[in-house]
């Protein structure tokens, strides 16, 4: 009996980046799916209906990942597939009871309220999310299920997939 592999969609405008992630992800067994913008990502959500989704922060524009994964969380279609963000930024881990209450705290903090993202990791629970401003300086928060570090380390992202996909 023959097992369906597991899809993941990268949506990154790296060609780099991608032929890396899809070398890693198609050795661990996984078919890989990809997209270099949002627009492109769309359409292979809705196409291809992936297990879990790696997306990119910057792309044709500074927010156009973050702006495609609250896209997902807002859809009834793909609001419950795991989505995590690949980035370089630095991630803040907490503690605290929500990940969304440390980053209002982080925003009061003169050491970080003028960051432009705060990416927030709950390193008891494992919950996270994203507390960005915007062009205009409004701020916009959003959970995800995780995060994986740039530059690709092939352990790393391998362990952070297989927590969120079964």
């Amino acid at each position: 009996m023959e097992t369906t592999k597991k899809k993941i969609l990268i949506v990154d405008d790296d060609i780099d980046v991608i032929t890396a992630m899809k070398a890693i992800l198609n050795k661990a067994g996984y078919e890989v799916i990809t997209a270099m913008n949002k627009k492109e990502g769309l359409e292979n959500l809705r196409a291809k209906k992936p297990d879990l989704a790696i997306l990119d922060v910057m792309m044709t524009t500074h927010f156009e990942g973050f702006e495609l994964a609250q896209e997902i969380l807002k859809s009834p279609e793909f609001k419950n597939m795991p989505t995590l963000i690949q980035s370089s930024i630095d991630i803040l881990v907490t503690s605290k009871s929500t990940v969304q209450e440390m980053a209002r705290e982080y925003r009061k903090d003169p050491n970080f309220k003028d960051l432009q993202v705060l990416l927030v990791k709950n390193i008891t629970d494992g919950t996270a999310g994203i507390d960005y401003m915007d062009e205009k300086g409004n701020s916009h928060w959003f959970n995800v299920n995780g995060f994986i570090k740039k530059p690709v380390d092939a352990k790393k992202i391998l362990d952070e997939i297989e927590k969120h996909i079964k």
